[in-house]
């Protein structure tokens, strides 16, 4: 077998989407998977060692471009650096396709990356065109419900062919995420050298308000807007049966985060994947003290593990997963990262090592539990 553009992977613990080939090999021609085999490769390969080659990760929520944005405090860095810098990190964490998620909102004394998500964008966009990025950009438009701007500011993101996911949140105080108000609190303290409890309460007063005024108005108009033009929607912190009937009425296609058992098995009855975060796998439990991942995994509730704040956290997840649960085997825990996420906004040329579909893979060595990525290919071609 002799193509041109062709790269051959052998020696490779070869992670399908339904089982683990223990000694296979894997062909990419043309920035697509050609074939792949046990035993024996065609000529010239790379020897992988005896590592795993999966494919590249697929990531439907992470707002760490934030950190990259405003590194500290009052600093915002230059944007398309921003955006280069987040992509390199997203990279050797083994992630070949990314949905940005954008903050489309804007909240006056909260959060110093609100109201920049069509700079953002754009920055995503420029360095997108200057072929500067190594993993494949989408945007996920996260939309805070109850502020006022938000369907305005949605509306001139909207219109981009790239936009995958709009997820539907709310993070007023006492509910969802934040029921204990305490613990929404102390993440504020935390933030950007902390605020003081006068602070807090005028903030919290802020939305109690603006979720009275606003809530419903927009979301009944988020909701339209995404399925007039049929972006996929994805809840956030449902808690409540009430909150996954509105999951069902909405036609949600993710729930992200959900935050007790009794809510992650109405969505699972409904259809509705469950995305949760895999720091909450790596660390064993939320950092909010909502319902742990295992605990969602052991019920068969878990299809989905997203990132959210640390890159590396997603492998480190997936990989884990088989030695927390022992009914999930390393095919079923790689498809939560990979052929799943992929299949939940409609990219269904990747997510798995198959004949005909992109040849975005990674090959990954293990050390004390811990995954190094050592080659990193998007369509074919080597970018880490």
């Amino acid at each position: 077998m002799s193509h041109q553009n062709e790269t051959v992977l052998a020696n490779a613990r070869l992670v399908l989407a339904d089982r683990v080939i223990e000694a296979g090999w894997v062909a990419l021609v043309g920035g697509r998977i050609a074939e792949f085999g046990e035993g024996r490769s065609p000529q010239g390969a790379v020897d992988c060692g005896g590592d795993l080659v999966m494919p590249g990760l697929v990531e439907l929520h992470t707002d760490h471009l934030e950190a990259h944005f405003v590194p500290r405090p009052k600093v915002m860095w230059d944007p398309i650096a921003a955006v280069v810098s987040y992509d390199g990190q997203l990279a050797t964490s083994g992630i070949t396709t990314v949905l940005d998620s954008l903050r489309v909102w804007r909240e006056k004394g909260a959060e110093e990356a609100d109201g920049h998500a069509v700079l953002l964008a754009n920055a995503i966009a420029s360095a997108c065109a200057a072929n500067l990025l190594r993993a494949d950009h989408f945007l996920h438009l996260r939309c805070e419900i109850p502020m006022p701007s938000v369907v305005e500011e949605a509306k001139e993101l909207i219109s981009r062919p790239n936009v995958r996911l709009m997820s539907l949140m709310d993070h007023t105080p006492g509910q969802r995420q934040f029921r204990d108000e305490v613990k929404l609190r102390d993440y504020y303290r935390g933030k950007g050298g902390g605020k003081t409890d006068a602070e807090l309460d005028a903030l919290f007063a802020q939305r109690f308000a603006y979720q009275e005024a606003h809530a419903a108005t927009n979301m009944r108009e988020i909701v339209a807007l995404a399925q007039g033009h049929g972006i996929p929607l994805a809840s956030h912190d449902d808690t409540t049966a009430e909150n996954v009937s509105d999951a069902v009425r909405d036609g949600v296609a993710v729930a992200e985060f959900p935050t007790t058992l009794e809510a992650a098995r109405g969505l699972n009855e409904a259809g509705i994947e469950v995305l949760m975060g895999a720091p909450n796998v790596v660390r064993g439990g939320s950092h909010s003290g909502n319902i742990a991942a295992v605990d969602l995994a052991r019920e068969g509730l878990l299809q989905i593990l997203s990132s959210d704040y640390i890159p590396s956290s997603l492998l480190m997840g997936a990989l884990q997963l088989p030695q927390r649960v022992p009914g999930i085997d390393l095919a079923q825990a790689v498809r939560t990262v990979t052929k799943a996420p992929a299949e939940a906004v409609g990219l269904l040329d990747r997510g798995e090592i198959a004949p005909g579909k992109r040849a975005d893979l990674i090959r990954v060595h293990v050390a004390h539990d811990v995954p190094a990525v050592r080659s990193v290919w998007r369509e074919g071609h080597r970018v880490a």
